[in-house]
């Protein structure tokens, strides 16, 4: 019997074996003919810069990046012969401000509108004529909007605005704008501009901006003495200098700009930049 009863035990136990590779055989060949591969990696969206930071790209082309992701292009001309080779205009914008209608501060915001999809913003005869799209933001002076994690404000500017040729059609006022960041600085980009009392007694006492961006070419615009005097007038703690050199007749330079500082600048520190050079603003 007890041969019997282990020969019975071996069978039964082959039996239940070869049951079980039965139903493990199909799920291994399934696994053979469609071998798991491991999931790729997430990739992550581009960090945010934790400070607000301005890319120039020349004459008065400028792109600020905030913290919480705004990105703001102001005149951008970036096809301006001081802008370096190479260096390409962003691919997502949230905002185009143009200052007034010449050509060296609209630039190439039509074709930048239509492929990134960013409003235009600028005063309402200047937006008409530029007809980018139903998107776009005719305001004036005094008018603010909201971009993410930055206001922006129109404010006055003293200077002629025309768009087109043959003849040039009038396009609004010219003006700056004020971009006020949330927990960071407010930067004031002057367009072009000369002096005047205002930039004391309205966009210094009231928009209070701590970062200035001032012509200081001359000839369209303030030269280096007027540009000093406007620095101690908005009151800010850092200056910029711009729209100088793009052309023979733009001679104000920033060595010139720095000397005037000193007599008539208050207690503002100049950053210079070359253009295609990122700076810092806090």
């Amino acid at each position: 019997m007890g041969g019997n009863f282990i020969a019975t035990g071996s069978t039964l136990v082959f039996g239940v074996m070869t049951h079980a590779l039965r139903l493990l055989l199909p799920a291994t060949l399934l696994l053979l003919a469609f071998p798991v591969h491991a999931q790729p990696t997430t990739r992550k969206a581009p960090t945010q810069p934790r400070q607000t930071q301005g890319t120039w790209y020349g004459h008065a082309a400028w792109v600020i990046q905030t913290p919480g992701g705004a990105r703001i292009a102001i005149d951008p001309w970036f096809s301006n012969p001081k802008a370096p080779k190479g260096l390409q205009p962003p691919r997502q914008l949230d905002a185009i401000l143009i200052s007034h209608g010449h050509s060296d501060h609209v630039g190439d915001a039509v074709a930048l509108a239509k492929r990134t999809g960013a409003p235009i913003y600028g005063a309402p005869e200047l937006v008409g004529l530029l007809s980018a799209g139903k998107q776009d933001v005719s305001g004036n002076i005094g008018g603010s909007w909201r971009v993410k994690d930055a206001t922006i404000h129109m404010v006055e500017a003293v200077h002629s605005s025309s768009h087109g040729d043959n003849p040039a059609r009038y396009a609004g006022p010219a003006m700056g704008y004020v971009i006020a960041i949330d927990n960071g600085p407010t930067i004031y980009h002057a367009g072009d501009t000369g002096v005047f009392a205002s930039m004391e007694t309205v966009i210094g006492r009231l928009l209070k901006p701590t970062v200035a961006l001032l012509p200081i070419g001359g000839h369209y615009t303030m030269d280096p003495t007027a540009a000093a005097h406007a620095t101690r007038m908005l009151g800010v703690k850092t200056v910029v200098p711009m729209h100088y050199g793009t052309f023979p007749l733009l001679k104000g330079t920033p060595q010139q700009f720095q000397a005037e500082l000193k007599k008539h600048g208050g207690r503002a520190r100049m950053l210079t930049a070359k253009p295609g050079d990122t700076l810092t603003f806090d």
